[in-house]
């Protein structure tokens, strides 16, 4: 991989994050963005049966997409706000997925193309959304590959560039890079318990000392002695965590579940970015249970308003901190669900609809061809299973160019990237505003 990424600079406002939200399961995204014009609701409540939503109930989203009138979950109006705000901070990527290369129904049913290893299989595929490595099994995430080119960027840190609220990820893991583990509680960091403090200050502070003396102790053994400076290392880090979270206080006020109050984390680390010494910054949520093959409309009425209302809080948390151009949310998923109901629910499918947040997102559009969801259409493998239009390789390339990786290195971040999108002629789909 070329080493040509943007230097390290003295200017304060030389900052950009990434957010990953993942909806852990398989999103039933054609129930989060859904047609709500006469014709197109036809078509959608005709495919869906008792899994469609009412079309009074559908939150409407301003404008039209190839004539199409679309809408929200009535669990998101949140992010409706965001949509139809002026100007928006919201867009919707359309049916995108795993693809090795440009496929078509006539080259899927003939076996004319290289297809996603482990299509429709949530290990395979939540790997794969997180590598964007289709075709073979990697552990090294596109996220980690970035933060192997951009991590020299963030001089003086102790933490590392990718930070996880869901513990270890593929997303965040690279060659030379792993993802910081934090909490939502607290100040955030993952300790040994006497520096977690406790009720008895003494105790913690003779274990705290004991623990020091284990470290600090000079080992000639080069196993153990390596042992003892990564475990110092660690403690160092996570103190100086602590330290600079247990600084930081914002106005905004977030809801109590776990969804937002990772979401506040996050908040709290930007914040503290200088104290951290931090010029790019990835974080992942992983939010789990959306793999519904039953219950699925009461199960999306639960869910779908805590993701609502954690991204709005968030985009209201950096609106404070007055660093929303450079923060950019982004969701991702195993895949979309199938368009025909199995009885109580749907099933594993392929080409699914994803959202774009922050003040650099070209807001209030629809990016991608929203598919014909009658079932039969030409992007049909079956069932309502869509053959996507879009590549992940197109989706991330695009929020990769935007924070810093530049085109010479595209390729070897995303190896798939040349069959979909010709590199180093600019933007791949265009939701994110020009980089500068």
């Amino acid at each position: 991989m070329a080493n040509t990424a943007v230097a390290a600079t003295s200017d304060p406002n030389d900052y950009k994050a990434l957010v990953c939200f993942f909806f852990g399961g398989g999103n039933d995204s054609f129930n989060m963005l859904v047609p709500k014009g006469p014709a197109e609701y036809s078509e959608y409540a005709t495919a869906r049966s008792n899994q469609a939503l009412p079309q009074n109930s559908i939150l409407p989203l301003n404008g039209s997409h190839n004539g199409k009138t679309l809408g929200l979950h009535p669990g998101m109006p949140e992010l409706q706000a965001l949509y139809n705000a002026n100007p928006s901070r919201l867009a919707f990527v359309c049916n995108v997925g795993t693809l090795v290369e440009p496929t078509n129904l006539a080259a899927y049913e003939s076996g004319a193309v290289a297809l996603p290893s482990g299509l429709f299989s949530h290990a395979d595929q939540i790997m794969q959304w997180q590598t964007s490595v289709p075709n073979q099994n990697t552990g090294l995430g596109w996220g980690g590959r970035v933060a192997d080119l951009l991590s020299p960027t963030n001089v003086g840190s102790n933490i590392s560039m990718n930070i996880s609220l869901s513990g270890t990820n593929t997303f965040q893991s690279g060659v030379n890079s792993i993802s910081y583990e934090i909490e939502p509680e607290g100040n955030g960091s993952i300790t040994l318990a006497p520096y977690a403090g406790g009720e008895d200050p003494t105790l913690a502070a003779l274990g705290s000392s004991a623990i020091n003396s284990l470290m600090d102790a000079q080992y000639s053994n080069l196993f153990q002695k390596a042992f003892a400076q990564k475990h110092r290392a660690s403690l160092d880090a996570s103190i100086e965590f602590s330290s600079a979270i247990g600084a930081q206080s914002l106005n905004t006020v977030f809801s109590p579940n776990r969804i937002s109050q990772s979401f506040h984390m996050i908040a709290k680390t930007i914040a503290a970015r200088q104290l951290l010494h931090m010029k790019r910054q990835t974080f992942f949520i992983f939010f789990g249970g959306f793999d519904h093959h039953d219950e699925l409309l009461n199960s999306h009425a639960a869910m779908l308003p805590v993701i609502s209302k954690a991204m709005f809080e968030f985009d209201s948390a950096m609106t404070e901190l007055g660093i929303n151009d450079k923060v950019t949310t982004f969701t991702a998923s195993d895949f979309a669900r199938t368009l025909s109901s199995n009885g109580k629910g749907t099933d594993h499918a392929w080409g699914s609809n994803q959202m774009a947040l922050g003040g650099a997102v070209n807001g209030g559009r629809i990016y991608g061809a929203y598919p014909e969801l009658a079932l039969g259409n030409s992007l049909d493998t079956g069932r309502g299973r869509l053959i996507p239009t879009l590549s992940t390789d197109q989706y991330f390339a695009e929020l990769a160019r935007w924070f810093g990786v530049p085109d010479a290195d595209l390729g070897a971040v995303f190896p798939n990237l040349n069959r979909f999108h010709n590199i180093g002629s600019g933007a791949p789909i265009g939701f994110m505003a020009p980089t500068s």
